[in-house]
Parts: structure tokens; sequence; C-alpha cells
């Protein structure tokens, strides 16, 4: 079976996560794949199989004979798809031969522009899958489940050379809390790749560093009549807030290592206003700062409206994991020397978010990550070809093999 046959299949099994949650999985329906998968790791021949009571799957190729003392590759990838747009009734659309035009998503009215994604120019000729404008194709990271699974299935069946091959697909890795539960005993890795990203040729070993910020503002109400004085307009501060922070520094104004304050969410009224932001910067010193600048942010308001006005809540949510793959930088060669060997330059490719990797290398498991050939996510325009999966696969079977050929560090 080809990896996009099996990315058809799971893309239409619902797995979408959901923000704020007290348990894990997020959402029940994440076991519906996870039950799935581990029936098909079982009927391929892995040992080990288990899904937990949290929607983790485990599985294993025990090494085949002579490569015993070859490290134990882990290869992880997530079943949940993100909780901002539907991830229910997936339609994927097949087309073939693409000829580097707008491609219509089915009757949605939305077009799929080589405008808007210049990476369809190198996608000439592919079998493209898509949404049909609707939802999510859900190929982050059924994709990379996909991937994995069939790169195993293709070393039980050619009998290729391999160490111990250790398999975790994860739950709601879409809203931070997939590597949280993972059980690395369990898992028995040395080291380990999440497929999780873009192009087949990226190899991403640099995330940013990550908090949340909330606010909460209080405001003092009075009738308008008579409120000079004594009004204190919550969402006129919020507004204030956001116009205290540093011009240009967004999303949609920054690229590469370019750090950035989101606001995700406000809301609110005279009374009461709320904003939700997300902080992100590759470099952990101007990360502090930007954290401390929210903070003086705080005390000036508080200060002009007296205190309690603004409430801030900062939540530290990972950290960049170059700081520990610097010390183990072998993995990220055998990486590229794999994508090397299927034919492409390997690109170093920094992550504007982060990985169920990131958390897992601030756990003592160095966890680079690999690309999954699609593009597009976390909305209704992602997409992903036939071509670009099948060199994922090669990829990995490349990886496996050059693991096979090194000897485990005691």
């Amino acid at each position: 079976m080809r990896a996009y046959e099996r990315l058809i299949r799971y893309a239409q099994v619902h797995t979408a996560s959901a923000e704020d949650a007290a348990q894990t999985p997020s959402t029940l329906r994440q076991f519906d794949l996870s039950r799935l998968l581990a029936q098909e790791m079982q009927q391929m021949g892995f040992a080990e199989v288990y899904e937990d009571e949290h929607a983790y799957v485990y599985g294993a190729l025990p090494a085949s004979p002579g490569c015993e003392n070859s490290p134990a590759l882990g290869l992880i990838a997530h079943i949940d798809t993100v909780p901002d747009f539907s991830g229910e009734n997936v339609r994927p659309l097949l087309h073939p031969d693409y000829n580097g035009q707008e491609i219509s998503l089915g009757d949605s009215g939305r077009v799929l522009s080589p405008a808007r994604f210049p990476g369809l120019a190198g996608r000439l000729g592919h079998t493209l899958i898509t949404t049909d404008g609707t939802t999510v194709l859900g190929a982050d990271d059924k994709a990379g489940v996909a991937e994995i699974l069939t790169a195993c299935e293709q070393v039980l069946a050619k009998g290729l050379p391999h160490g111990r091959i250790a398999v975790c697909f994860t739950p709601d890795e879409e809203v931070g809390h997939g590597a949280a539960l993972l059980d690395l005993e369990r898992l028995a890795a040395d080291f380990a790749f999440t497929v999780d990203g873009g192009a087949p040729e990226e190899i991403n070993y640099e995330t940013f560093n990550a908090a949340s910020a909330h606010w909460e503002i209080h405001g003092f109400n009075v009738h308008p009549g008579s409120a000079k004085g004594k009004m204190i307009n919550a969402g006129l501060v919020a507004m204030e807030i956001n116009a205290m922070l540093p011009e240009g520094e967004t999303p949609a104004q920054t690229e590469g290592y370019q750090g950035f304050y989101h606001l995700t969410e406000i809301k609110g009224s005279v009374e009461r206003a709320e904003m939700d932001y997300i902080v992100r910067d590759h470099d952990a010193e101007i990360f502090r700062v930007r954290l401390q600048r929210l903070e003086e942010i705080a005390q000036a308001i508080n200060q002009k409206y007296g205190e309690g006005t603004a409430d801030l809540r900062i939540r530290q949510q990972y950290r960049n994991m170059a700081e520990k793959l610097q010390e183990c930088t072998e993995v990220v060669e055998m990486a590229k020397e794999a994508i090397r060997k299927a034919g492409l330059s390997p690109r170093s490719v920094p992550i504007r978010g982060g990985t169920d990797g990131a958390q897992l290398s601030f756990r003592g498991l160095p966890c680079p990550n690999l690309g999954t050939g699609g593009d597009g996510f976390h909305g209704p325009y992602e997409h992903i070809s036939v071509e670009s999966m099948d060199q994922t696969v090669e990829i990995l079977l490349h990886l496996i093999q050059l693991v096979a050929q090194q000897e485990r560090q005691q």
C-alpha cells in the first residue's frame, strides 16, 4: 500500500483535538484512529503493540539479525488535527498531473492558488491531494502516520536490515500536549524523529521559544452622560495595551527567525475585556525581553488606571530544541544524508512553531523533525502530493538503513 492511500483513509476519521480540555486525549474521537492504527500495526507484524488510556499507540520492529547493537530509532507522528477549523466529514480530492494552475476546491468557492502557495511550482506533474474547501485535509499529521507505517511495511516486505524501530503515534499535539504523556521507557528509543513538517527535503531542529499571555482587563462602567473622570472602558484599555506592543512584530509581518506577538482572541465590553496572545522567538534572550515587555505594560496600565485594572497571566509552553540538539549533531547529519540519498538537497528550516520533538528533546530524547510533503496546514487550503509522500517514505527507508550501520553508544 502506498502512503497516500493510507492518508486518504485516515483523513476521513474525525480526530480534531480541543483547547483547554481537562483530560488527555482532549477529545474521545481520537481513540477512533488510535484503535485503527493499533489493529493495523498488529496485522503488519509489529511487536509490543500497545494503545494506552490516553490514545497513545506504541509498537516496534525488533532489530533484524546482525543489527542488535545498532541504535534504536524512534519515529513519531500525531493523530489529532487542529481544533480551529473543521476536521469532520473530510472528503479528500485527487488532482492528477498538476499543471501549475489554480485548483477549485470542490463547490466551496475557494481556490488553491500558486500565487499564495509558491511551493506548488515544484509539484508540476504530481498528483495533488486537497480538501473540498470546507475542512482541513488532516495531512498534518496523518501524512506522517501514513509515511511511517508505509516505510515500516516496506522494511518488512523487502527484508531490509534495521535496528530496533520504535513507533509512537500521539494525541493532542495541536493543543501542545502531544509529548506530555509519551512513555519514553515504553518507546525505548536512543533518538527519534517526528515526521510532521513541510517539504520532504526539509529538516527542522530549531523551534521557537513559546509562551501564552492571557489578559483580563477590569473596567469601571457608569452612565456615559456622567462618565467624565470616572469611567474606565475595558475595551479601550485592551486596545491601548495592544497599541503599546512594537508595531510590525506580528505573524503577518515576520518570517524566518523573527519573533512576534500574536493576538489570537479579543472580546469584551466597557465592564470587562479579555485578550489572548501567543509570544514567540527563536532567541532565548529576546524571548525573555518580550515577556518582560508584557509585564512592564501591565505595570504601566495599573499605574495609570489603578491597581487591578490589568491582570496578566503568562504560561511557558516550550523552548527552542536547538538548545538540546546541538549536543548531538550526528542525529541531524544522518537525516541530511538520508535526504541526499533520496536525490534531494537537505534544507535546514527553523520551525515557526513547535513540535512534539521540542518537548521530547528537553525530556532527554533528541528528536528533530522531518517533512511530510504537505503545505497549507491548519485550514481549507491544506494539500500534499502523492509523489512527495513517496519521497518521504524513501527518506525514512534510507534513514533506517543508515542507523542500522551505526553502533549504539554505551
